[in-house]
């Protein structure tokens, strides 16, 4: 049976604790009487034990309020009767036994209070209105180090470190989860104020040491941080990696792994590796705990992987195993690419000891007469294409110069320039040179080498002597011109190239494709843009701009003091035919230079057969008549110069070390050794020196 009653509080001080006090221990007597159990309830909240202390005063009930009387039992209804009388009187007690039992229900109540404060761990600090300690719990004693002696009776702001109780009591406001330091400690407190019957009557502070927890949390963050990087670490790294667990479970595979063995990540994750390859290597290294380093593995599908797999070990404990893998055709590309770099470097080596560095246009070129101008302009406009261009002229015109000037004028600028003598190369190792080797494709290649093609690619090739190749030679290089692409010497593989080719030569190509020495197509795809080069005693008025120019050079190179040139010398310079062209000019200024021992050069300076020219320079003046000077005449040479002779005669008639040497019944290493000794071939380039 249930009952309930309002009653209206008029008691001016409403439910203290004294009253409430009273109010339990007369509710405890009408459920002990009635035998039923009373509650009471503030409208709009819970119902609350009426014998129970705490909970009465936390309703806080003041004068004239309104409080529900609840009861269940057989006597409920004259239970909340009567429990509301007494509700709605005066609370006046003339009962001393009365009394004195209220009076110890308040000192219970009180106990319990203390040592519940006494029994928390988390500080708790009381202050008054005038924030004075009246409760200071030992868990404030042992967080805040001080003793309970100071602390009580004195203001908070005074004994406590960044007390805020004064101010709360001042603003009235709550202040909930306040981090602050203490020393070495760090505190999390909660400040409110106490407030009865809408007065202050004090501040209260609970507050708790979270040092240790802020500990756990920096290192909790630092293990994060750890695993994020380590993660990062294995999702990044170019090695396949792939653990399992001590059953053989996979349980991580990083992206390098799942693109080695195409199977994306949820079908590797739970794989059993005994299962998949019950002899294999991880599984091997599950059985017997030992790491297997540099296995060689072959995948399905045909490709080959190192392998190096290590066990899990945990306490003493084999708890999985860890394979890091490695696709070994990538090493072999990287072998390919470094030996690459390593050809360019040993031709960038070679390159730096040349006296000239290559210039960024046709200034290098000296001359100002109609034809060279002519042909400069030709070949100004080439450079702003990517057509193939062949440059005739004699030997010693500048057909290098106006090839790099072609190379460096164009969009390839920033790409090598490659120079190759066709002539100077014996035909066995053309092939090789031009388009390079696989190891082992012949006695003596121990290494893959890239040819002159590959090292120019994305730049400009120079072919000089190009009328000096083979038939069969002839039909690789018009593969290039045509397909842009070729093979190496023992290789398979074709290689595409991008090649600007610029071919160059002291022979008629159109005569030698008549004769069947050169295949027409091949000379149509090189003649796209021709330059002809004039020779030196077709541009008689560029001799003196020539010699000014050699004269500073060598001047320069040898330290000497020189001003000048006589007349009479320059007229020798311009009346002889220079079968050797530009090349024998710089070669003549050099001997006269070194040789005089006067501050201007004269005609006596000359070469004898430059002094004597009525009879030795028209010899060599027109190859296809020369003949030798007649050794019968009065004045008798030293042997050298007869040898001098000869050489430049074979070249200015044959035009290569080959043909000279086929002519002369010498090697072409012969006739290109007399050439430097006697500076008729003095701008040879590095790769026919070693000829």
């Amino acid at each position: 049976m249930e009952s309930r009653k309002q009653a209206v509080i008029t008691h001016d001080k409403g439910l203290h604790a004294r009253v409430a006090a009273m109010i339990v221990q007369k509710a405890y007597e009408i459920e002990h009487k009635r035998q039923v159990k009373l509650y009471f309830r503030h409208p709009g909240g819970t119902a609350v034990p009426a014998a129970s202390i705490m909970p009465l005063v936390s309703l806080r009930v003041k004068q004239g309020d309104t409080i529900w009387v609840e009861a269940v039992g057989l006597a409920a209804e004259a239970a909340v009767a009567e429990m509301a009388v007494f509700l709605e009187s005066d609370f006046v007690l003339d009962d001393a036994v009365t009394m004195n039992q209220v009076d110890t229900l308040l000192q219970d109540n009180a106990i319990t209070a203390g040592q519940i404060f006494a029994s928390m761990a988390n500080g708790l600090i009381v202050a008054d209105e005038n924030d004075v300690v009246t409760i200071f719990n030992p868990a404030a004693e042992r967080i805040l180090g001080i003793p309970v002696s100071c602390a009580l009776g004195h203001k908070a702001q005074t004994i406590i470190p960044g007390s805020r109780l004064h101010i709360v009591a001042k603003t009235l406001e709550p202040e909930i989860g306040c981090r602050q330091s203490i020393g070495s400690l760090t505190i999390l407190t909660n400040r409110t104020p106490i407030i009865a019957d809408g007065q202050v009557r004090g501040t209260m502070a609970i507050f708790e040491d979270i040092s240790v927890l802020e500990t756990v949390t920096g290192e909790l963050k630092a293990v994060k941080e750890l695993k994020e990087r380590l993660q990062l670490v294995l999702e990044s790294v170019q090695d396949g990696i792939c653990v399992v667990d001590r059953g053989g479970d996979i349980t991580y595979v990083n992206p390098t792994y799942v693109e080695l063995v195409n199977q994306s990540r949820q079908e590797l994750i739970g794989q059993n590796v005994r299962k998949l390859s019950p002899d294999g290597v991880r599984s091997r290294v599950l059985a017997t705990g030992r790491p297997v380093i540099g296995s060689i593995v072959v995948k399905p599908g045909g490709m080959t992987v190192v392998a190096n797999v290590s066990p899990i070990v945990v306490d003493g404990e084999l708890t999985g195993a860890v394979s890091v893998v490695k696709n070994v055709s990538e090493v072999h590309n990287l072998m390919d690419k470094l030996n690459h770099i390593s050809a360019k470097a040993e031709y960038l080596e070679h390159e730096l000891r040349r006296v000239q560095k290559p210039g960024p246009d046709f200034r290098k070129f000296i001359g100002q007469s109609g034809k060279v101008q002519e042909a400069l302009a030709i070949a100004a406009k080439a450079a702003a294409s990517g057509t193939t261009v062949l440059i005739s002229g004699e030997s010693g015109t500048g057909k290098e110069l106006v090839a790099e000037g072609i190379h460096y004028a164009s969009r390839r600028a920033t790409g090598p320039l490659i120079r190759i003598n066709c002539a100077a190369i014996p035909e066995s190792l053309l092939e090789s040179e031009l388009f390079g080797h696989e190891k082992g494709a012949f006695t003596g290649a121990v290494r893959q080498k890239p040819g002159k093609f590959s090292l120019a690619d994305k730049g400009t090739i120079f072919l000089d002597e190009i009328g000096e190749l083979s038939k069969s030679m002839q039909a690789k290089l018009l593969r290039v011109l045509q397909q842009k692409e070729f093979t190496r010497v023992g290789g398979e593989a074709v290689i595409k190239v991008d090649v600007r080719i610029i071919a160059a030569t002291n022979r008629n190509l159109k005569e030698l494709v008549a004769e069947g020495a050169f295949r027409e197509d091949l000379y149509y795809r090189l003649n796209v843009i021709p330059i002809l080069l004039p020779s030196l005693r077709e541009r008689t008025e560029d001799i003196p701009l020539l010699v000014d120019h050699f004269l500073h050079k060598v001047i320069a190179e040898q330290n000497k003091i020189v001003t000048g040139i006589a007349s009479e010398a320059m007229a020798g310079l311009m009346a002889y035919r220079w079968p050797g062209n530009v090349r024998e000019l710089e070669n003549v200024i050099e001997r006269m230079v070194t040789l005089s021992d006067s501050s201007v050069l004269m005609a006596a300076d000359l070469p004898f057969y430059l002094r004597e020219g009525s009879e030795a320079a028209p010899a060599l003046a027109q190859p296809e008549t020369a003949v030798l000077p007649d050794l019968k005449q009065p004045v008798v040479l030293p042997w050298v110069e007869y040898e001098k002779q000869i050489i430049a005669l074979a070249l200015a008639n044959y035009g290569s070390f080959n043909a000279a040497g086929k002519a002369l019944g010498l090697t072409h290493k012969t006739v290109a050794a007399k050439a430097q000794k006697y500076g008729i071939a003095k701008t040879v380039t590095w790769e026919n020196r070693g000829d």
